[in-house]
């Protein structure tokens, strides 16, 4: 008999977990904007152009290294007169208070009379209390004691007993605020922030397909480095861990950089969870995240062999999520001048023209690469780039930064276009009717840039900074957000492909 209700119980279990295995898991996709951030402070070609090049290691020419120390003298000098300005605007400040408490102590001819006006202050006088209004309440030990419209004594003493200020902390913003930025972009079109939540807590963080570390701002920062950035405070979070000894190091551009510990936990993007994502911690980072407010810190949306977290790599947040995306595929729709999206699981065909051109994808370097031999001039005839040449789609690369031969080929197309050896790079005249360009990928498709977005940023007087910048001779072409504002751009996880076609 019980062997029965035994052979009964487990037959019951075995059709429950089939049952239970034949439901399907549910998957989904979702957007998220992307938008300007309106603080960015490097928005200029060579800032942009000197970031490139250390972010990928490249070995300067001279002439880059020598504007970027000019650059950077001039920086220092800036930054030194605005705290010698903040400084002095303090000084004043604390000069300008003494001298009202003396005058509020009848030191300057009050004759012993309190100024009696304003909000939440107790005077302890040893002379006569003045005419009160308002809330203050006053205690004179002289010849007249008066609350509200008391009577003023005739004594010359000096009202100079003790005054209570207000809270000091209900003049300071709340801890860990959160904001968006809805504005259009400005600056060039620099640097684009979308919001991450992690333990429940959201930042602004930058999308890069060009590395493959998810660091942000965080509570155990120095307090210099951490004014106007939200800052992510593990010890809030019910689900951060630690993870014991793991560091991580990773380096960007123009000097920029960030270090420190790193941990898990829930992170959302749109909708989209992930329970144990890591997250890198920063304890340090360079002058230029501190100088990007609003920016929280980035996530790389590259290949995990690039992530830089040791002993043991991390995946990147899209590896992690992938599994539980409607297709292993999130794309890149952003224009020049308005937000962007971010679509993750889903492809949306209104927002491209035609059909999408897929091409292979090598990623044996943990970048977004392909080939790009060929380019044209203004539709003109295709002309032959380095043989063998290849180049990454990159969206946290400000600037196209092509094959010499591709950009000496360009420029020498445009009337008034000058490799200027003290701006660091080509330059154009701001008014030039720049030709569109158009360049190979994967040898399947021609990306059509528009010659508008080629203009990138004044230098001086009608001079600007081309968009279009050379790598060194033979290097690794980067595609970067000013390829994006011409074409729509579909990362297939799945098969290692990259989807193109014009924006809509």
């Amino acid at each position: 008999m019980h062997s029965r209700l035994l052979l009964a119980a487990l037959f019951l279990g075995f059709i429950a977990l089939v049952s239970a295995s034949a439901i399907p898991v549910q998957k989904r996709s979702f957007k998220v904007e992307r938008r300007a951030n309106p603080n960015f402070t490097g928005n200029d070609g060579l800032k942009a152009l000197g970031k490139a090049y250390r972010k990928f290691g490249w070995d300067m020419p001279q002439n880059l290294k020598d504007a970027l120390e000019v650059r950077k003298a001039a920086d220092t000098a800036r930054r030194a007169a605005a705290i010698a300005a903040r400084e002095a605007a303090a000084q004043k400040k604390s000069r300008r208070s003494l001298l009202d408490i003396l005058g509020e102590l009848g030191v300057f001819g009050n004759n012993g009379n309190a100024d009696a006006n304003g909000d939440d202050a107790n005077a302890n006088g040893n002379g006569n209390a003045g005419a009160g209004s308002g809330r203050h309440h006053h205690h004179g030990q002289g010849n007249g004691q008066g609350q509200g419209q008391g009577q003023a004594g005739n004594g010359q003493g000096q009202a100079g007993g003790n005054q209570t200020q207000a809270d000091p902390t209900a003049q300071q913003p709340a801890s860990g605020q959160t904001g968006s930025v809805t504005n259009t972009p400005e600056g060039n079109d620099v640097e684009f922030l979308s919001p991450v939540n992690i333990g429940g807590q959201t930042l602004n963080l930058d999308f890069d397909t060009g590395s493959s570390d998810l660091w942000v701002f965080n509570t155990q920062m120095d307090p210099s480095l951490t004014a106007g950035h939200t800052l992510f405070d593990p010890t809030k979070s019910k689900t951060f861990q630690e993870i014991q000894g793991a560091q991580f190091l990773v380096q960007y551009g123009d000097g920029s950089g960030a270090e420190g510990t790193v941990g898990t936990d829930v992170v959302n993007v749109g909708g989209a969870v992930f329970n144990a994502q890591a997250v890198e911690i920063a304890t340090e980072v360079t002058q230029q995240f501190v100088d990007d407010q609003q920016n929280d810190g980035l996530m790389g949306l590259a290949f995990s062999t690039l992530n830089t977290v040791q002993p043991q790599q991390q995946k990147t947040f899209l590896d992690n999520v992938a599994p539980s995306l409607a297709e292993p595929v999130f794309t890149a729709d952003l224009k020049k001048g308005a937000p962007g999206t971010y679509t993750f699981g889903a492809i949306d065909s209104t927002a491209f023209q035609g059909d999408l051109t897929f091409v292979d994808v090598d990623n044996s370097q943990g970048f977004w690469q392909f080939s790009s031999e060929s380019f044209a001039v203004d539709g003109g005839a295709t002309q032959q780039a380095t043989a063998g040449g290849q180049a990454i789609a990159d969206t946290g690369t400000t600037l196209l930064l092509a094959d010499p031969i591709i950009v000496n080929g360009y420029y020498s197309q445009v009337q008034g276009a000058v490799n200027d050896q003290q701006a660091g790079g080509f330059t154009i005249p701001c008014d030039a009717q720049l030709p569109d360009l158009d360049l190979d990928v994967g040898g399947k498709y021609v990306a059509r840039i528009s010659g508008s977005d080629l203009n990138f940023s004044p230098v001086s007087g009608n001079t600007c900074f081309g968009g279009l910048q050379a790598t060194t001779q033979g290097g690794l072409g980067v595609y970067g957000d000013i390829f994006f504002k011409s074409q729509f751009v579909a990362f297939n996880i799945g098969n290692n492909t990259l989807g193109l076609a014009p924006h809509a």
